[in-house]
């Protein structure tokens, strides 16, 4: 009893260092437990990864390959380190031939796509910049066409990763959303996704999943990290030092578009049966006497632009990715647009901010030669310029995961 008498008057004698102790231990103690659960769910996505690689194949089959394109400076350099952590080994326990390359600059992934051999399926490991780099030098081959039909993995290692809330479930932890991301390329539950092509006069054709931004609340977004010392008020910060710069801050622009088109049925791909031997014979004696008469060719409609002036805050091209299970009936990405409109009252003049959305297939983004600023496409920043964005339809399939499914089917429903 004299001992804990003893200890209980030392803490409080030296309550400082007691405090001073009591933080660091509690914080340690925090630490180590957040990295014993974290191991937890490194084990328990190996094991279910094992279960995969223990599955029998016949002689004939072969070994699944994948191609893993690895972006190593994503989140500030970490995304090498969480890979080999994390997702590397489900892949290799899974039984895959995993083939990995590591991108070294800015730009590299499109020129890596364009020597990429033929594999069972993509990976890519990085943020909304690599993923953009590999479907821009996937979508610019020549033989793009076989090669989109390459089922896509995304595993979220970057500081933006706008697709992960589409395919995979979100979660605050990274190794658990990092390890489920990776399981669901094993479950191999695929979703078709559209795609933006975005081609300027000159340029080459840049490709998108999300959509484009352009406008004033952009601008401003890209100036938060300059105020990161006023901690919670970096962003409202940024919005009063842009309003002095500039007020009113619309960007003039006209847009072209055309209405959205049909939506064909889903139709699984079946290759159709061949005939019978007497049947092609007696079809190729058909022929020979009484040759078909050629068709005359279908004269095509030509397309119908509808042409709009605007003063926007803001607008923005997005695409229905958000929710790739939602069946619609026709195919479309939409703009929305934030206009500032002049509402006279009886004695001042106010300005009123006004939304309006659009649907189109095809749309013309018409800019002035000066002062247009910079885009936004998929979180990556290009310079302003007049541009054509037409819509792909369906264009790749990307991995996701069981549960994200089923959770977009219920909210359509």
């Amino acid at each position: 009893m004299a001992r804990v008498v003893k200890v209980f008057v030392t803490l409080r004698n030296h309550w400082k260092k007691s405090t001073v102790a009591a933080c660091a231990l509690s914080y340690g103690g925090h630490w180590l437990y957040g990295k014993h659960c974290d191991n937890l769910l490194r084990r328990d996505a190996c094991l279910a990864a094992r279960e995969f690689g223990r599955q029998q194949i016949s002689p004939q089959e072969q070994l699944k390959k994948a191609t893993v394109i690895l972006n190593p400076a994503a989140c500030r350099g970490k995304a090498n380190n969480l890979f080999e952590k994390n997702a590397a080994p489900i892949l290799h326990l899974a039984g895959m031939e995993v083939t990995l390359v590591k991108t070294d600059y800015e730009g590299q992934a499109k020129k890596l796509m364009e020597l990429m051999e033929q594999t069972d399926m993509l990976i890519v490991a990085g943020g909304d910049g690599t993923l953009q780099e590999v479907i821009t030098g996937l979508l610019r081959r020549a033989d793009h066409e076989s090669f989109s039909k390459t089922p896509i993995g995304f595993i979220p290692l970057g500081s933006h990763n706008s697709l992960s809330e589409s395919l995979h479930i979100l979660s605050d932890n990274q190794v658990k959303h990092i390890t489920s991301a990776t399981l669901s390329i094993l479950q191999g539950e695929t979703v078709p996704l559209d795609v933006l092509q975005i081609k300027g006069e000159k340029e080459q054709p840049v490709f998108a999943l999300i959509g484009l931004r352009w406008g004033a609340f952009r601008d401003v977004a890209s100036t938060i990290k300059k105020y990161w010392y006023l901690g919670p008020l970096k962003i409202k910060a940024a919005h009063w030092f842009s309003t002095l710069r500039e007020w009113p801050q619309v960007h003039e622009a006209s847009v072209s578009y055309i209405a959205p088109t049909l939506r064909p049925p889903d139709l699984p791909e079946q290759k159709p049966q061949r005939p019978n031997l007497m049947y092609r014979i007696a079809r190729r004696l058909k022929n020979y006497w009484y040759p078909p008469i050629p068709e005359s060719p279908k004269v095509e409609e030509p397309e119908r632009w509808d042409e709009r002036t605007l003063s926007t805050l803001e607008l923005s091209i997005q695409t229905q990715n958000k929710n790739p299970v939602q069946t619609v009936s026709t195919f479309y990405l939409f703009f929305n647009i934030y206009t500032v409109g002049e509402k006279k009252a009886a004695d001042s003049t106010a300005f009123t901010r006004q939304s309006l959305k659009l649907e189109a297939s095809a749309c013309r983004l018409n800019l002035p030669e000066e002062g247009a600023g910079f885009y936004n496409i998929d979180n990556e920043e290009y310079e302003a310029m007049s541009v054509e964005v037409r819509l792909l339809p369906r264009k790749l399939r990307f991995f996701c995961s069981a549960e994200r499914r089923e959770q977009l089917l219920t909210q359509v429903l």
